[in-house]
């Protein structure tokens, strides 16, 4: 469909479908810095002006139309906005929905409608597979650690009833805000009662792993990322909000050891990573099947969001061995940055498919709620500091990685 036979569509029109993409863009995970060239570009290509702002909890849309005299047609809207979640699939539709009416090949009103069928509420099966990937992430994560096999089952069992928990509060705004801290308290009370009457565990590295679907390191990350970018309001507020997430987790966990403790129940804890290499390889492959699930990835691109996970992990891991653990993450993020910018220029979809599975196994998250718990417990601020540093070193390396990966393979696509 060229210029002449496209139809036209009003001034408000365009103004109310770029709103609702960029709203879209933001409940499914987008940052600041790329949601709002999104956005602007977007509008240029239907004859608008927009200054775009983000953060984690609203857009403010700055519209006008450059056919008129300035100041006569400004229009902005204000949008509050419930943090985003990542979500590959509807995030891949909203990018192909709005190539589509950019191109003219839908209309308008056109897009507006195969926007709203992403809305549909997720079938049973899909809300199923999302619990059990809750515990199979746990499980594989424990075993990557190479924990021992009492450990990885009392992982995946704490996991499996995180994701039930996690399903039935999603839906309940006045359960949500606390959704963390319960799920840190149910981690904390299922692994301490195993350790209590069946065997000794590796007891917080249990609980860490039992987690790390709600381990906000992919937040972390992010907001280091949106700090560099200089988009300083939306990096801070996403970095307090890490922040209180794992704050969250570390009250959940301490208040059930805590409690146990009252009654006279004393977990027991060893120090034990007896797995041979295999059981890593495997647990390998099944945290990338179970963060394909969790990033809520199509179907057909499970191979690329798996094979991503993997190179990242492997990268990561031999490059680490090699010249260290920060040139390993380094090298990782970067590879993994240009590969899903390239992977957005050739294929026409969003990098974001190759560039967020290859990190989320390098996020700080899992650190990050260690040294807290380790402070706690322990009541040791060099504890404490030493995890800090640690937390800092991992995102330095993953920032710049992603900053130098912009750099080496820039991106056609700003999602």
């Amino acid at each position: 469909m060229d210029a002449a036979t496209r139809p036209v569509a009003s001034y408000a029109q365009r103004i109310a479908f770029v709103s609702e993409m960029a709203a879209r863009l933001h409940r499914y995970g987008t940052t600041a810095q790329r949601l709002e060239a999104a956005v602007t570009a977007l509008s240029q290509r239907l004859d608008l002006e927009c200054e775009a702002w983000s953060n984690p909890t609203g857009l403010i849309l700055s519209f006008s139309d450059p056919g008129k005299p300035l100041g006569s047609s400004d229009t902005t809207r204000v949008i509050r906005l419930a943090p985003g979640e990542n979500d590959l699939h509807k995030l891949g539709e909203a990018d192909r929905i709005a190539e589509a009416v950019a191109n003219g090949q839908m209309s308008i009103a056109q897009g507006h409608t195969a926007l709203r069928t992403l809305d549909r509420a997720p079938v049973m099966r899909t809300r199923v597979m999302q619990v059990l990937a809750f515990g199979l992430a746990a499980a594989a994560v424990a075993g990557l650690w190479r924990l021992p096999w009492l450990d990885i089952a009392t992982a995946a069992a704490a996991g499996l009833l995180i994701g039930l928990l996690d399903q039935y509060t999603s839906p309940r705004p006045a359960m949500k805000e606390a959704s963390e801290a319960l799920a840190a308290l149910t981690a904390g009370t299922v692994v301490s009662l195993v350790a209590v009457t069946v065997g000794p565990l590796n007891l917080n590295t249990v609980v860490i792993a039992s987690l790390v679907v709600l381990l906000p390191g992919m937040a972390i990350t992010n907001a280091m990322n949106e700090l560099a970018s200089q988009h300083w309001v939306s990096g801070t507020v996403r970095f307090a909000g890490a922040l209180t997430t794992v704050m969250k987790l570390t009250v959940g966990a301490i208040i059930a050891i805590e409690i146990l403790g009252q009654l006279g129940l004393q977990p027991q804890v060893r120090a034990w990573r007896p797995q041979p290499e295999w059981v890593e390889w495997s647990a390998m492959v099944l945290a990338a099947f179970a963060f394909a699930v969790l990033f809520k990835a199509s179907r057909r691109d499970y191979p690329w969001v798996m094979g991503a996970a993997i190179a990242g992990y492997l990268i990561a891991r031999y490059a680490g061995q090699a010249w260290g653990s920060p040139a390993g993450i380094f090298l990782s993020a970067l590879a993994l940055t240009a590969a899903g910018n390239a992977f957005g220029r050739w294929v026409q979809r969003p990098g974001a498919i190759i560039r967020l599975p290859g990190i989320i196994m390098l996020v700080p998250g899992s650190a990050s709620l260690r040294g807290l718990l380790t402070l706690v417990q322990q009541q040791d601020v060099d504890a404490g500091q030493s995890a800090l540093l640690t937390v800092t070193t991992i995102v330095m390396a993953l920032v710049a990685g992603l900053l130098f990966g912009n750099l080496l393979m820039p991106a056609r696509k700003n999602l």
